[in-house]
């Protein structure tokens, strides 16, 4: 057993020396940090001329409409919310901040503000925006159940 560890600190002994040997340039025998002047990041950078992007104007609807998926029995629901109000699927609780859309397009990308939380806890397990067209970009990750939004509703 003493034989083995002397063995194997007899073979990490020279790669932990090679390790502490300074890091070599491109060949010209230089240490990585001579070029530290010409990387030097402390000072402001110039980006030259930035474009801005123009968002579309979003406007407010009523409510949405969300849908449910229970990942056992596979059932979908689906739940109209209004603006504030509180829907169920099984033991969650989603509550609906609000629905926006672009007002260029209403049938078009809707995103809302969902509060989800399960059994009447007072720790949400999902809080934030939800978008229509990608529900995977900020998910409810649940065991059980899937929740996404399918468009927000003006009526």
């Amino acid at each position: 057993m003493i034989r083995t560890a002397l063995l194997s600190l007899a073979l990490l002994a020279p790669l932990s020396a090679l390790a502490q040997e300074p890091a070599v340039g491109a060949g010209d025998g230089s240490s990585i940090e001579d070029d530290s002047s010409e990387n030097d990041l402390s000072g402001p950078i110039d980006l030259g001329e930035v474009e801005e992007v123009a968002q579309p104007d979003a406007a407010i609807a009523a409510g949405a409409l969300l849908r449910g998926l229970d990942r056992v029995s596979g059932e979908l629901a689906d739940l109209t919310v209004s603006n504030g109000g509180t829907g169920r699927l099984g033991p969650l609780e989603i509550t609906l901040g609000e629905c926006r859309y672009p007002v260029d397009n209403p049938s078009g990308d809707a995103f809302a503000y969902l509060t989800i939380r399960s059994d009447g806890g007072s720790v949400p397990v999902f809080e934030g925006w939800m978008i229509a067209s990608s529900p995977a970009l900020n998910a409810l990750d649940h065991r059980r159940y899937d929740v996404w939004v399918l468009r927000c509703i003006n009526s």
